[in-house]
């Protein structure tokens, strides 16, 4: 696998535990050494088919202890040539020996790397469940499910009516239109709280899509009105048809049971 310039700076463990997840005790790792690091990237190379990775990085022989391979005498003379064949033997020798030490350590990096990937997907379950009381895995509701990733941000945006309309518009994806106007429990007009209406405009509506839709819309409704809606502000959430008017060359919005003659 030829390693993209855009991927080239990520290290082996994510870039091998996102794309190939099932081989994670497959791999065998060939360290090139640190040096290499000046012209490449952390993944030198990486062959899915024989499951061999190289990186450059050192590895386990590296800890050896200086002048174990050489000493700065051995390759002086005229005979240089043939110490430095030797030498290199001796070098893929150590290096195959030291291959199963820098296999498991990697895959002991992979498996830490998979263990922190699962907490960071179960990180907003957790959030969500200890400080929330809202279970995500336990909502049935897809709009729901996804509405509830804003809940760590619903002090910035609690009251922010226009930011629900656009959640409506983004989660049913349809035109909303919202209606402000105010409401009072009393016939007096000292006393009166905000009110504000949300039509969700969708075209061809049928009566069974008319049911779904609303069955649908219902529990994201009430989600939106116990975290995004301060408690005096009332609201009513409804779809309406969304048909055209050829006559009149003009678009019309008309309740679900609207007919016209």
């Amino acid at each position: 696998m030829k390693i993209n310039s855009n991927l080239s700076q990520i290290r082996a463990e994510v870039l091998l535990s996102h794309l190939y997840p099932e081989m994670e005790e497959r791999w065998k790792v060939h360290h090139e050494g640190a040096f290499f690091r000046n012209y490449n990237g952390d993944s030198m190379s990486i062959d899915e088919t024989t499951g061999e990775v190289r990186l450059s990085r050192d590895g386990f022989m590296r800890l050896l202890p200086q002048g174990v391979l050489t000493d700065d005498e051995e390759l002086k003379g005229e005979d240089a040539p043939e110490k430095f064949k030797k030498l290199e033997h001796r070098l893929r020798v150590l290096h195959e020996a030291f291959l199963p030490f820098d296999t498991y350590a990697f895959q002991k990096k992979l498996a830490i790397e998979r263990q922190v990937s699962r907490l960071l997907d179960d990180k907003l379950s957790y959030v969500l469940s200890q400080y929330f009381g809202f279970d995500l895995p336990g909502e049935k509701n897809p709009l729901v499910r996804q509405a509830a990733v804003l809940l760590p941000f619903v002090c910035r945006y609690k009251g922010d009516l226009g930011f629900i309309s656009n959640i409506l518009a983004a989660l049913m994806k349809c035109e909303v239109r919202m209606y402000l106007a105010r409401y009072s429990h009393t016939d007096t007009n000292k006393s009166w709280l905000p009110f504000v209406k949300y039509e969700l405009l969708i075209p061809g509506l049928t009566a069974t899509e008319y049911r779904r839709r609303s069955e649908d819309l219902q529990p994201l409704a009430d989600f939106l009105r116990e975290w995004m809606l301060p408690c005096e502000v009332h609201c009513e959430i409804c779809i309406k048809e969304h048909v055209a008017c050829k006559s009149l060359d003009e678009r019309f919005t008309l309740d679900y049971n609207t007919e016209l003659r």
